[in-house]
Formats: C-alpha cells, structure tokens, sequence
C-alpha cells in the first residue's frame, strides 16, 4: 500500500471558463451532426423540398466557429462570461435561420431554444442568462412572422400531425439526453473546482500552522541560545583547568559533553536558519555528494556500527546550496527509521533526470494504514507522544517549498521506504542566486 503527496510548486486551479467552452463546442459538433442527419431525413427520406444551400451554410457557419474555438482553447485563451454568452447567442442566432429556413414556429425542433437558456442559466452568471431568454424570445418572434414554409408532397408516407408529433418527440429525447449529458460535465467540473478551493484552503492552513510553529521553535530557539553559550564557555574552562586536565576519564566525558552542546547549539542555528535567522551561520556551498556524505556520516557515529548502509548512485557530481532544513527533515526520516530499525537502514541516493531520488529504508513493523493514508499530515502519528507525526509534516513541507515530493510505503519483505524527489535546481548555485 502506498500514499503519495505530489506537491507542486504553485497551484492554480483549472480555468473554468475554457472548460465550458469545450463544453459548447462538443455540444456544436453534435448541433451540426443532428442538422446534416435531420436535413438528409427530410429531404430525401420523407421527399419534403428545403433549401439546401442555405441550410446546408447555417452548418457550415457553425463548423467554422467549432474550429475556431478549438484553436483558442487549444492555445490557452481565457474565456469570460461574455465569450461564453456571445457563444450561445451565435448558436441562437444559427438556430433561428434554420427554423426560418424549414417551417419557423411551426417546426418542432423550435423547442431547442429551451437547451440555451438552461445552459446559460448553468453556465453563466446574472444578467448574461437574461440576454439569453431576450434573444430567444426576439427568435421566437421573429419565426412567427414570416417564415418559409414546408410545402409537404401529396404522397407523405404519414400524415402532418403524426409527422409533427414524431419530430416533437425526436426534439424531446434529444434536449433530455443533451441536457444529463452536459449538465452532468459540468456537474463535475463544479465538482472539480471545489475539490481544487478545499485543497488550496488546506495548503493555507498547513502554511498557517507551520508559521505558527517556526515563531514558537525560533523563540525557543533565541532562549535556548545564550544558556548553551555559557554552557559551552563553562566546559571549556573546566577542560583548562590544572587541576582537572590529568583526569583522563573526566577529560573524556567533558569532551562528550562539550560535542553534545556543540550539536545542540547547532540545531538551534540550524532552526534559526530555517526561519531566516541566521546564527551566525551562512548557508554553505558544497556539492550534492559531499551534502549526503556528511548527512551519513553524522548518523552513522550514533548508530550501531555497520548499521547504516549507504549506496551512492548519484553519478557525475554537481556543485549546490545547502539547505539547512532540507538537512534537518532528511535527519528526522532517519531517525524514525532508526527507531524501529536501529540494526538495519539503508539509504540510496539516485539521480532521476533533473532531480535527486533519495530513498531511505528500515526493517521495522512499517506504516499503519492510517499513517499511509495520512502521510504529511500533522498530529498523525503511533509512537503515542504530544507533537508526535510532525516529523513527516515537515518533510512534505519542506519538499513542498522546493518543489519537491514525498512518497510512503510498506516493503512487501518488511518493513517501511521513505522516498524524497527532489529537483536538482531547488539546491543549484544558480538558483540561489
């Protein structure tokens, strides 16, 4: 089972307006498969004289126009409410010659006018549906006043009323199936759109909670400052001192603490840093091998000798910025794993195209489900402890920004796989320019 965060770097919804006109346009090529159909039934099937070449134009006419929006929504034209209305009037105006041209009002396929003011009503916001229902009722008069009329032959094979019903119910069946149709697309692009706002509406309370939290880390942070300065000055005189430097054991242990301040005063900046308050510390130039390398050998001195295992796959090496945060999620990965698995974790850096494919690995029981299909999501967590999941959190996060993602899974020979992708100009000198 996997779950996987794609993470963009913008995300724009899609445009909603392209979307419809797509809509009209297929509606149009079936307006001018129905016409040529309906022209062909009554002109040669039933033998009922019409226009042809004035018929067959109007078609024409409308083809052009399909062929037309096809290359502006083709080339990414934005289409407003007015676009859309100026559509449906064309196709208004394209209708009411053809019923002028075969009958007028008398026609039966007269009620499609119905078809555009429902899709404007859909489509369209206010007052645009309103200039729809005018024109068609300018339409409908206009076909009341002097129409062509059919001339029906002597030898119709039905009568004129069952000819008009027929027609009645051909108009009937094709606005209902056109209408679950479209208004069912368009059903799901309303759909679409709001499932796009509650995923914008998401990112912004992540971000939100993420500064919230990068104020309470980096005020920790400034506190935590001056206590490990003094800390580390106190233990660099107790080193000093006569009296204490022939005490072997104790020289050792002061060592010891003396590293341990140093990393921690080393994570504060490293969080200062990441919340664009530098410690005195600048951000390095290296390069991708040497920015792993370090990160495996800084986690290898605390784990069980032989119990990491690093596989450098990376290929020709490249110069980079490093990202004091990047490090830092990439560090908590490990530590996880670490704690499940703290025999057995490997790590296998790939180059992917343009992007940095970095995979870290354990022997542990795994993702529960509900982590899998949480992934990235803060407060989620099985270890049972406050603030627990945020690891992960910040990993999604900090990719995010990057424009990088994350992916989860369970290993079918046990335990779980972290796997980072990251874009090799989110770190490149050039970009950081």
């Amino acid at each position: 089972m996997t779950r996987q965060i794609i993470l963009p770097p913008a995300f724009q919804p899609a445009d909603a307006g392209r979307r419809n006109m797509l809509l009209l346009t297929q509606l149009r090529w079936l307006a001018v498969g129905g016409q040529l159909a309906t022209v062909a039934m009554v002109h040669f099937a039933l033998g009922i004289d019409l226009p042809l070449l004035q018929l067959l134009m109007s078609t024409a006419t409308l083809a052009a126009l399909n062929i037309a929006s096809h290359v502006l929504i083709a080339s990414g034209t934005r289409f407003s409410d007015g676009a859309l209305a100026a559509a449906l009037l064309f196709d208004v105006v394209a209708l009411t010659v053809q019923l002028s041209l075969s009958g007028g009002i008398t026609n039966p396929f007269a009620a499609l006018f119905l078809l555009h003011i429902v899709l404007g009503a859909v489509l369209l916001r206010p007052p645009y549906p309103w200039g729809i229902v005018v024109a068609t009722l300018a339409a409908l008069g206009l076909l009341a006043v002097d129409p062509t009329p059919l001339v029906l032959p002597a030898n119709l094979p039905v009568s004129p009323a069952t000819l008009y019903l027929t027609g009645g119910l051909v108009c009937f069946v094709l606005i209902a199936v056109l209408l679950v149709i479209f208004i069912g697309q368009i059903s799901r692009n309303l759909r679409t759109h709001d499932a796009a706002l509650a995923a914008v509406r998401q990112r912004a309370a992540e971000e939100d909670h993420i500064v919230r939290m990068g104020l309470l880390a980096s005020g920790a942070a400034h506190e935590l400052g001056t206590p490990l300065s003094l800390l580390s000055v106190a233990i660099g005189d107790w080193r000093a001192m006569p009296r204490l430097k022939g005490d072997a054991e104790l020289q050792e242990e002061l060592a010891e603490m003396d590293g341990a301040v140093q990393r921690c005063k080393a994570i504060v900046s490293g969080i200062l840093l990441s919340a664009g308050e530098a410690r005195g510390v600048a951000p390095q130039v290296t390069t991708m091998r040497a920015f792993l390398d370090d990160i495996v050998a800084d986690y290898s001195a605390s784990l069980v000798p032989g119990a990491l295992r690093y596989d450098d796959c990376f290929g020709e090496d490249i110069a980079i910025v490093s990202d004091p945060a990047l490090r830092q999620v990439i560090g908590t990965v490990i530590d996880n794993a670490a704690e499940v698995s703290p025999r057995a974790i490997a790590i296998t850096a790939r180059r992917e195209g343009e992007a940095l494919a970095l995979e870290i690995a354990d022997r542990g029981p795994g993702f529960a489900p509900e982590i899998l299909d949480t992934f990235g999501q803060p407060y989620r967590s099985t270890k049972g402890r406050p603030g627990g999941g945020l690891g992960l959190f910040l990993l999604v996060n900090v990719l995010r920004k990057l424009g990088g993602e994350a992916s989860a899974e369970n290993r079918l020979d046990g335990g779980a796989r972290v796997r980072i992708l990251l874009p090799l100009a989110a770190l490149a000198m050039e970009g950081r320019g």
